[in-house]
Order: structure tokens, then sequence, then C-alpha cells
């Protein structure tokens, strides 16, 4: 995969860095409960600052992060998601950081993790939480990774796209478990993936509903399915109103999973 390549360059130039990198880590404020912050009485949504994808192209190039956070915020989105990567998706690590410091809500870090010196980096930029995809790591690398993150007090989001990478990823024993809905190699997307896999997710872990929902339909079709949370980017950030829609995806009743 292209863009793992390119987050393993990322790693090699931040490597001179890492002991620095840690104390940073070391010396931050105590992360926000992301995955408590999902765990509400209705459909929650971590609303996505998002600029452009590989798959779609600009998307909002001109966003700011501040005002996209607050506008969020004040439309009840229980966290955030901020894209940090900058060759595919226009993102920055000041992006997450204006973020933050304009919302009180937990923020995710999205971007592709590969080393644990991006987890701290995560840490010190003021991250609560961090995205692992399962189809970009192998078994021993997932599980390493993932108890880093929670040794840091991070929560992670694992991402599956499927029943064998859900699979792998119910061996680490996750709290938070997303499933995308859009397909790595084709970049089609289908809901129907989520509704498919939501059964083999346990109560206990927060299920979050990622990619394909862009409308409220889209998100009670997720809530009824049996999600927790939906993670929402493409169409906030393409709406006039934004705080408004995450206020109509947030009064969306959920089902309890057995």
């Amino acid at each position: 995969m292209e863009i793992i390549a390119s987050k393993r360059d990322e790693v090699s130039r931040l490597e001179p860095r890492r002991a620095e990198i840690e104390a940073a880590a070391d010396a931050a404020p105590p992360a926000r409960d992301f995955r408590g912050a999902l765990r509400g009485p209705s459909l929650s949504v971590i609303a996505e600052i998002k600029r452009r994808s590989p798959s779609k192209g600009d998307l909002a190039p001109d966003l700011d992060p501040a005002t996209t956070a607050a506008a969020y915020e004040s439309g009840g989105a229980a966290c955030l998601s901020v894209l940090t990567d900058g060759p595919y998706f226009g993102g920055a690590v000041a992006d997450l950081v204006a973020a933050r410091a304009a919302a009180s809500v937990p923020v995710l870090r999205k971007d592709f993790t590969v080393d644990r010196i991006q987890i701290d980096e995560a840490r010190a930029m003021g991250a609560d939480a961090v995205l692992l995809i399962v189809a970009a790591l192998d078994d021993a690398r997932l599980a390493d990774l993932h108890a880093h993150a929670l040794a840091r007090g991070l929560s992670v989001l694992v991402e599956v796209h499927d029943d064998a990478e859900l699979d792998r990823a119910l061996a680490v024993g996750p709290h938070l478990l997303g499933v995308n809905a859009r397909n790595l190699a084709s970049f089609e997307e289908d809901l129907g993936t989520g509704e498919r896999m939501i059964d083999r997710i346990p109560p206990g872990v927060v299920a979050v509903a990622e990619s394909a929902i862009r409308s409220l339909d889209d998100a009670r079709r997720m809530a009824e399915a049996g999600f927790d949370a939906v993670l929402v980017g493409e169409a906030l950030v393409r709406s006039d109103d934004p705080a408004r829609l995450v206020q109509a995806f947030s009064a969306v009743p959920t089902r309890t999973r057995a």
C-alpha cells in the first residue's frame, strides 16, 4: 500500500527526535475520555475535519479547523476526528492542535499508524485517541501498538473492513471497533458491510460505523443495525450547516446489542 510506505518514510524522519517526542508525550496533560464520550442514549457522532481524500479529491480545501471544530461541538458532536496526513488528505498536526484548542470534546488523530513514535507524537500534540487500521498491520504490530497506546492513556479505534480483519481485531481485546464501509482496493462503499458484521462485535465494545454515511437515513440505518456511533467526514465538510447536520444525526436512537 503506497500510503503505508509514505508513513514509514515519515517515521524515519521522526526517528532522530524519538527521545524528544517521548518526553513531550510524558509531559502531556491527561487525555480526554474518547471512548466514554461515545456511550450515550442516542447515536454518537465523531465529526471529522477533512480537507481532501484520495478517492474524492478536494472536499473542503479552505477548511478552518478551529471554526469547524467549534461548529461540530455546537451541534452536539460527541468527539472529533482530525486527519493529520498531509500528502493524501491535506491535513497537518497543526489542524489537530487548533481543533482541540477550539473544542472541549475528545479528539481522534486520524492517520495511518505504523510505529510507536506516531502514538507518542499523537499524545504530545494533544490527541485523545488514535486509529489502528488492521489492514495496515500484522498481528504482532497491531497488538504492540494497541498496548502502547493504552499505556499512554489513549483510546484506540481499531478499524476493520471484513470478517478476517474482525477476527484479528478481536484478538487484541479492543474497547472501540470501527467497521469501514469503504473497500480499500476499489474504494467502493457498502453500508451492508457493517450490517453483516455488527452482531459479531461484543456488546461491551463501542461499535463505530465509518464511511458512506451522508444522510440522516444512512445514520438511522447504522443505528438500527446496532452501531453506537458514526464517524462522518465528507457529508459534514460539504454541508452549509454542519452543526445542524450533527444535531440531526445525534438525535437518532440506537438499539442495544445483545
